[in-house]
């Protein structure tokens, strides 16, 4: 099993031109999962593979990790191959805030006759949740309101924190086994993202050289993170990540 995580977008909601922030877990050169579901990540994963998600991990509500839903919505919802066929999982604690922001209109068709959620098979997750065979953990992150955001983990292999503070608590954890860590990181801080000078008080030179950095505001400013000496992501790139440490289910297993 060879695994890979593809970074389809890296920018802040304030930067669309790198593309809303956005990660694909790929098993064997096929997607996994995907990691949110902002306005420009959708159209870069049907660029990229031609064909909707099998499954899609929400860290958090903001509408540039979610605001593709409503068009993915409309783009399986017609076509009976994928109604009710992909996955959404997101933590308890978001499906209100979910429903909410994308599903909580009336009439999602003019024609009547359709939920939003028809659409989907919308999975409610806690501590972790199984995927085609794969364990991933989920964890609290600090991003506006306690129990608003949530990072995910495949143990030994790869963490992704979305929108958040520095966690130093949550990657002694989750990035105790050498995982690769796509961190958000900006050149400034403030009260809902972490920057340059967050990372170097909160995390140990080991972590920090096991850190890959997007959500940032512009290639100006990942320039700015690799003068400091910080690797930084770019929309498109692909990096190998190594072998779970959890056994993992063969995906005709999983049930």
């Amino acid at each position: 099993m060879s695994l890979a995580l593809r970074f389809l977008g890296v920018g802040s909601a304030q930067a669309p031109e790198l593309g809303s922030a956005c990660g694909v877990v790929e098993r064997d050169g096929e997607p996994l999962l995907m990691i949110d579901c902002g306005p420009e990540a959708l159209s870069s994963y049907l660029d990229q593979f031609g064909e909707p998600p099998h499954a899609v991990y929400i860290t958090h509500t903001h509408m540039d990790h979610v605001g593709g839903l409503e068009r993915l919505f409309y783009r399986i919802y017609f076509d009976a191959q994928w109604r009710g066929r992909v996955r959404i999982f997101a933590h308890a604690a978001l499906i209100p805030l979910l429903q909410a922001r994308v599903a909580d209109y009336p009439e999602v068709l003019a024609e009547g006759g359709a939920n939003f959620w028809d659409a989907f098979v919308l999975i409610p997750v806690s501590r972790g949740f199984w995927c085609d065979g794969l364990w991933f953990d989920v964890f609290p992150t600090r991003h506006h309101a306690p129990n608003t955001s949530f990072g995910i983990a495949l143990s030994g292999s790869v963490v992704w924190t979305g929108d958040t503070r520095p966690v130093p608590e949550m990657l002694g954890v989750h990035a105790a086994r050498g995982e690769l860590v796509a961190h958000d990181c900006a050149v400034h801080g403030n009260p809902s993202h972490t920057g340059i000078d967050d990372l170097d008080r909160e995390y140990s030179a080991e972590l920090l050289k096991r850190l890959t950095l997007y959500h940032y505001a512009s290639e100006a400013d990942a320039q700015t993170m690799e003068a400091r000496g910080f690797r930084v992501a770019r929309r498109g790139d692909v990096v190998g990540l190594a072998t779970p440490r959890m056994p993992a289910l063969e995906p005709a297993q999983a049930g």
